[in-house]
């Protein structure tokens, strides 16, 4: 497994609930921001139905939520969150979503998409894989290959100004299955307080902190990482044809 200090100028991190980017991937968007990198975030669904109270509407609920997304993203120094909106809990791989998505990507135009894995049903002995996070996965993966890139699929977004777009590289957030190790000790905090802003999340969990890290280091356990993040990462464009790419851009400016 390779132990990774890539930072991508641009990257983009498509979930499904608020909280799902701080569970998953905080601690490497805010050591990539740390690096120089671009990020956006892109929700799904605002949460509508993640809080439990008898008093409490999905209208409330959303705005509770998006509240403490945007809260979450500042610690880590993102700026962009785009809600969709989609319904809470009845998220679905849809073409509509799809297209949704690849206006996103086509907008911000990201080197690396950041997602879950679809094909974790069976997490542990204890918890089901979120239907929406699978959803979510699932249309995201779809948006990034082949559509983003291909301008002759929805091709009414480019009276948009909507381009085709390619990612170059996917990660995978898959419940520590993976094959690259992101090292997240600097920025282990970060992620903590982050997580910590989604306060209407926190009274299930007894010490989210200490869970929270114990992942993180059971992560990094025989990488000579204190903390980290794994991801399986697909390369849609190598580094070398990158490479050769920025080149040639260079000589044509």
């Amino acid at each position: 497994m390779s132990k990774e200090t890539y930072v991508p100028q641009k990257a983009m991190v498509i979930m499904a609930h608020p909280d799902d980017i701080e569970f998953s991937c905080a601690g490497t968007v805010a050591r990539w921001i740390k690096g120089g990198a671009e990020i956006a975030y892109v929700l799904c669904t605002s949460g509508d139905v993640g809080i439990a109270e008898p008093s409490m509407t999905k209208a409330k609920a959303t705005e509770i939520r998006e509240a403490e997304q945007r809260e979450a993203a500042k610690v880590v120094g993102v700026h962009e969150v785009i809600y969709l909106r989609e319904p809470d809990g009845m998220l679905v791989n849809t073409l509509d979503l799809r297209k949704r998505l690849v206006r996103e990507i086509r907008r911000f135009r990201p080197e690396v998409v950041i997602t879950g894995d679809p094909t974790v049903v069976w997490v542990n002995d204890s918890y089901i894989n979120h239907p929406d996070h699978r959803a979510a996965a699932g249309a995201a993966l779809d948006a990034v290959f082949p559509a983003a890139g291909q301008p002759n699929l929805f091709e009414e977004l480019a009276e948009e100004g909507l381009t085709a777009h390619k990612p170059r590289k996917v990660y995978v957030s898959g419940f520590r299955a993976g094959n690259t190790s992101v090292n997240i000790t600097e920025t282990m905090d970060l992620k903590v307080a982050a997580l910590k802003k989604h306060v209407s999340q926190m009274a299930e969990f007894e010490n989210i902190e200490a869970m929270i890290r114990e992942w993180a280091a059971e992560a990094g356990k025989g990488k000579e990482m204190d903390y980290a993040e794994v991801f399986r990462v697909i390369s849609l464009v190598s580094d070398e044809d990158f490479a050769k790419m920025q080149e040639k851009d260079s000589a044509v400016a």
